[in-house]
């Protein structure tokens, strides 16, 4: 409806209720010209009305969606379900040409707006979380893992005789096969123990740069948000380091954007030294479907390189999704969630604390990663990774989701590379532990259902766990419901009072002892 349709209208309703209605119709159109003027996040979101009304305005502006088109090449947004065609709101195009995924569509203006918008929005974002002096980005319809193999691909025609990627370890496959599946050579840098966190090794980072030699190494790939006691590469000495040895520096970012000190550490690592891109996945930090991921940078040329590089159009799935989410929201949602964010992770680290003191357990001092936290599983006899794996299988059965048991010395090998302790980021962490995380949306009542579920799987676990137990020494077996009565058959001499435990089986309820 414009202003000559609401003129004609006047002569079929009254035309006090027309121009009402004209009214309320302006208002949609300021925002919707807001947006277009300013192309940040507007501060409130949009209600549902709004957002379906831009939606559709964009989607008559598609070719396929004309009256009267005829299209006669081989692809021309023909879709045969309605039930599917309503899915993607008539957006049946995708995004970018053949050589460009940012590139404007000729006959798709509609989904070509979207696109340039929905990348407009979300670097508003990322400078709100955060990173003030990004320069540019856009969304790629692929999770991070191969997003990062997109960058890799990128800097080997920068950089054709390097061959290595500065890898310093975090045992996540997607990571280490995006290094992989771009055809380099990951170099693992083992962290380094200090107190319970595993800390980025700088010393060994730059030997190994050393003894390679700077052209010979694509770039250093370093990580924000992990896993406990995992905590974010130091990313201010690894920005130097590559700005010193003019080496490419690409972070993982993955599901950083929701902290506030992953973000800062980006902003510094630019500030002092040298980061070219970092990426994050647009599920973990927008919660939206899986399938798609942020790249950004400071300098905007290679970030353009970098979406030139993807090959094809691609699906504008993953920008729809982001795009409707962030226009509901508005920027002062989205701040409210982080804020929440942070709030929950203060309240399940206090809680988590208590449960793991009850339990004469420890929660793992890891100041330095402000998103996922650890307890240790010291009494589930972590020399058998049974019973700390029957843990995880306990919590997953009980509706726990998200939640990691790590044995110690589990052995993985990906791509013909052996991890050893994988799952731990270290050979030898000193124990088997418990990793949650307070990620984006996560509520109070999450917090308190893990916790009471958690409680119960402890105590079933260690009352199982001495069931029916036998001890078993130099070939005698003992009764072992309990040790502080011991007998032995056949019996044992009087002065062998002292033993200690070496490990529980839980498969056949044995403890076995020696002195």
């Amino acid at each position: 409806m414009n202003a000559d349709n609401f003129t004609v209208s006047e002569r079929l309703v009254t035309a006090a209720y027309v121009r009402q209605g004209a009214q309320g119709r302006r208002s949609h159109e300021l925002c919707l010209r807001a947006l277009l003027e300013q192309g940040k996040c507007p501060e409130d979101g949009w209600d549902e009305s709004t957002i379906e009304l831009f939606l559709h305005e964009l989607a008559i502006m598609d070719s396929n969606n004309f009256l009267g088109n005829c299209g006669v090449g081989e692809r021309e947004g023909r879709v045969v379900s309605g039930l599917v065609a309503r899915r993607h709101y008539r957006l049946i195009h995708g995004i970018g040409r053949s050589g460009d995924i940012s590139a404007v569509q000729p006959k798709a203006a509609g989904s070509s707006l979207l696109n340039k918008l929905t990348n407009s929005l979300v670097l508003d974002i990322i400078k709100l979380a955060g990173v003030r002096t990004v320069t540019s980005c856009f969304v790629v319809p692929m999770a991070t893992g191969m997003s990062l193999t997109l960058c890799f691909l990128t800097l080997r025609h920068k950089r054709p005789k390097a061959k290595y990627i500065i890898w310093p370890r975090i045992d996540q496959k997607s990571c280490f096969k995006s290094m992989i599946t771009a055809g380099f050579e990951p170099v693992v840098i083992e962290n380094v123990l200090e107190g319970d966190e595993l800390r980025t090794d700088i010393e060994a980072v730059e030997a190994k740069i050393k003894a390679l030699g700077a052209e010979n190494i694509l770039c250093v790939h370093s990580t924000t948000s992990c896993f406990a006691p995992r905590v974010p590469d130091r990313l201010e000495e690894l920005a130097v380091i590559c700005a010193n040895y003019d080496i490419p520096h690409i972070v993982n970012n993955a599901y950083g954007v929701q902290s506030s000190k992953c973000m800062h550490l980006i902003q510094q690592g630019a500030r002092v030294g040298r980061i070219d891109a970092f990426v994050q996945s647009l599920d973990k930090n927008f919660m939206v479907p899986v399938g798609g991921a942020i790249i950004a940078g400071f300098n905007e040329s290679f970030i353009q390189e970098i979406s030139k590089m993807y090959p094809g159009r691609a699906s504008a799935t993953p920008s729809l999704d982001v795009l409707i989410t962030l226009l509901s929201l508005g920027a002062s949602g989205y701040k409210q969630l982080l804020k929440e964010r942070k709030e929950m992770f203060s309240y399940l680290s206090s809680e988590l604390k208590k449960l793991a003191d009850n339990h004469n357990e420890r929660l793992l001092d890891t100041p330095h990663n402000p998103i996922s936290l650890a307890m240790s599983l010291k009494n589930l006899d972590e020399n058998n990774d049974a019973a700390v794996t029957q843990l995880g299988s306990m919590l997953f059965t009980r509706q726990v989701s998200g939640a990691r048991v790590v044995p110690c010395g589990s052995v993985q090998t990906v791509n013909n590379y052996t991890f050893k302790g994988f799952m731990s980021h270290a050979n030898d962490y000193p124990c088997a532990y418990l990793n949650a995380a307070s990620a984006i949306g996560i509520k109070k009542q999450d917090v308190d259902v893990f916790l009471k579920r958690l409680d119960k799987c402890l105590k079933t676990s260690r009352k199982e766990g001495k069931k029916d137990a036998t001890v078993v020494f130099s070939g005698c077996f003992v009764n072992a419901s309990d040790l502080g009565g011991v007998t032995t058959t056949p019996a044992l001499p009087d002065n062998i009072i002292n033993f200690f435990l070496c490990s529980l089986c839980v498969e056949h309820k044995q403890i076995f002892i020696c002195t």
